[in-house]
């Protein structure tokens, strides 16, 4: 188990590292001097030439790589070439806003999914499993977006449930937070839970084939008993597996409903980086954002021992 957990570490490890080059070098072979952006295009030669000397733009790449990512790895994510402040505290504050709307959506998106790809498979001959594989199948075309838009017309602006925009942060006040918290996380998780649902269905559909199942059966446990008992854990780890990797679908969908429920995470802080040519800043947050699906994907990777005895004994 040790040697598991240590061997999946040090793949993060390297994973991230091989990840830090590529953003850098990405953001090296856009077109445009960042110097030249910053100061505006009636900056003389003269004064491009000293911010560049200012921010070490123009030492050798590799020299300019190892500064950044050693600054990274103490938390400093250099300074914005636009606004001339620190950007660490921008990416420490937005994460937090993005991290909770991506989990709250995730955990949302499982609490749907679970339960309706189960009963889905259990009446997979009846016209409730059609119905519930149809809906799914309804629900796995929407984008975000589109889904983010419906729920503002029908709950914010019909009903007037719910906030159409804008975000509280829980020191601000619980309830307001909770409230803005609600439109934006299931226009996430309801996109996410037609997926799942139809991977939860089509787990537990073959963990009913096995024949431990049918053993459990015989021994006189209803379906019922028996799916609980025996089935669900057994389903639950390729289910894992794809919840790990929609994971990365959330955050990257986040930048979007960020967006439209105007919320200061992760994803408007790249708008705007990008929209303001703030190179530096961009190379932080994509930077971030990678290394945090690096994170997750470690994250399901050690819960496999946990759920499965046989990934333990191979380990």
């Amino acid at each position: 188990m040790t040697s598991y957990f240590l061997r999946r570490l040090l793949q993060f490890i390297l994973t991230a590292a091989v990840a830090s080059v590529v953003v850098f070098a990405l953001m090296q072979i856009l077109p445009g001097n960042a110097a030249q952006v910053a100061l505006g295009t009636s900056a003389t030669p003269e004064a491009v030439a000293a911010l560049e000397k200012q921010y070490g733009l123009d030492r050798p790449i590799v020299v300019q790589y190892f500064d950044w990512i050693g600054h990274v790895l103490i938390g400093d994510f250099g300074t914005s070439y636009v606004t001339g402040a620190p950007i660490a505290p921008v990416i420490a504050n937005s994460i937090q806003v993005t991290l909770i709307v991506v989990l709250a959506s995730m955990v949302v998106a499982l609490a749907i999914a679970v339960p309706l790809g189960t009963l889905s498979a259990v009446n997979h001959k009846n016209v409730l499993g059609s119905l519930i594989s149809g809906a799914s199948q309804i629900g796995v075309a929407i984008p975000n977006f589109l889904a983010g838009i419906l729920l503002v017309m029908l709950f914010s602006l019909q009903l007037g449930w719910f906030p159409s925009s804008g975000w509280k942060a829980p020191a601000e006040g619980f309830g307001e937070f909770l409230v803005r918290l609600v439109l934006p996380v299931f226009a996430l998780a309801l996109v996410q839970a037609a997926i799942l649902t139809r991977y939860v269905r089509s787990a537990v559909l073959e963990v009913m084939g096995e024949d431990f199942l049918r053993t459990a059966r015989a021994k006189g446990q209803t379906k019922g008993r028996a799916l609980m008992k025996h089935g669900l854990r057994n389903a639950a780890i390729p289910v894992v597996t794809v919840a790990g990797v929609q994971l990365a679908t959330l955050l990257i969908g986040a930048v979007v409903i960020e967006q439209v429920f105007v919320i200061p995470g992760m994803g408007s802080e790249l708008v705007r980086a990008v929209s303001n040519r703030d190179l530096i800043a961009v190379q932080g947050i994509v930077l971030v954002l990678v290394v945090l699906v690096l994170a997750l994907n470690t994250i399901i990777d050690l819960l496999y021992p946990i759920l499965d005895p046989r990934v333990r004994r191979a380990a």
